[in-house]
């Protein structure tokens, strides 16, 4: 048998990895064409079937399947080796891609990272917006932000951020002609905006905690939104009540575009964590990275 090509390998992990020779041959940089070639031709040294295909999925075979599972960890322990031999320039490089919700990116990695970025223009940073529980190893991620809860066991988790509070809020001309909520089970009568997260295949149930009392709400209402941003500028135009973290609308409420309601409700929990596989060899960049975000009392 010939040799295989370690190239060739880790273009049958890309398509394994994204069930899609589309977006394999677009993270690769290669032609749809050419990536069918090559894995033509490993499938033919090897002398089995290792991706099953139909016009709409991509999928390994059980030799596919052996070959992901057992290939395709020692090639990304290659793949971190040969990136973590940056470290032996002067000048830390590379790209950083990290997974965070709008809310962890805006308040948190992007007031973080400009000093950082500014003073090493060789460290590349990519932040992708996502709400759902990402898998940082498949998705090829270096990293994620996540609150405190959140983060696997079997994941480095460092805290980069102070802990964090929930707040129901309402524009004045909402509650103009409704009465305010005074415990969880009332807000099935109001209006709310809710947050769809794809993980949790649904919405967002809103949760709360008075002494030892923890209440999970779901609550309805006519708007429903991915993202953050996008609920509190709803409440803000009178809309409904939004259940979003608290110092986003400080300035709101000091202001009085927006009563708060339930706080007594709305305890603080566990902020957020920036995590990463425990066997990562971290390259200076990252490093760099991982204490900038650091959280310093």
């Amino acid at each position: 048998m010939q040799r295989t090509n370690l190239n060739d390998l880790a273009a049958f992990l890309t398509v394994a990895r994204e069930r899609s020779f589309t977006k394999a041959a677009a993270k690769l940089g290669i032609s749809q064409s050419s990536l069918s070639h090559i894995i033509r031709n490993l499938e033919s040294r090897l002398g089995v079937r290792l991706l099953t295909r139909t016009t709409r999925s991509v999928s390994p075979t059980e030799a596919g399947e052996r070959l992901l599972n057992t290939a395709g960890p020692k090639l990304d322990e290659v793949e971190a080796e040969i990136k973590s031999l940056s470290d032996l320039r002067e000048t830390p490089s590379g790209t950083i891609r990290i997974t965070s919700t709008d809310y962890g990116t805006d308040v948190i990695l992007w007031p973080k990272l400009m000093p950082l970025l500014r003073q090493y223009p060789d460290v590349k940073v990519e932040i992708v917006t996502d709400y759902g529980l990402t898998d940082i190893v498949a998705q090829r991620f270096d990293a994620g932000v996540r609150p405190g809860e959140q983060v696997a066991k079997d994941m480095i988790a460092v805290r980069i951020g102070p802990d964090l509070r929930m707040a129901v809020v309402g524009a004045p001309s909402y509650f103009r002609s409704r009465s305010v909520p005074h415990s969880p089970q009332d807000l099935v009568q109001h209006r709310c905006i809710n947050l769809r997260l794809p993980t949790h295949g649904g919405l967002y149930a809103w949760e709360f905690e008075k002494g030892k009392r923890e209440l999970r709400v779901r609550v309805e209402g006519q708007l429903t939104f991915n993202g953050i941003p996008q609920m509190l500028n709803a409440a803000l135009c009178g809309f409904g009540l939004a259940y979003v973290p608290e110092d986003l609308v400080q300035p709101h409420l000091a202001k009085r575009r927006l009563t708060r309601v339930l706080a007594d409700w709305c305890q603080p929990y566990s902020g957020y964590h920036l995590y990463y596989p425990s066997r990562r060899q971290p390259s200076a960049a990252f490093s760099l990275v991982v204490e900038a975000l650091r959280h310093r009392v």
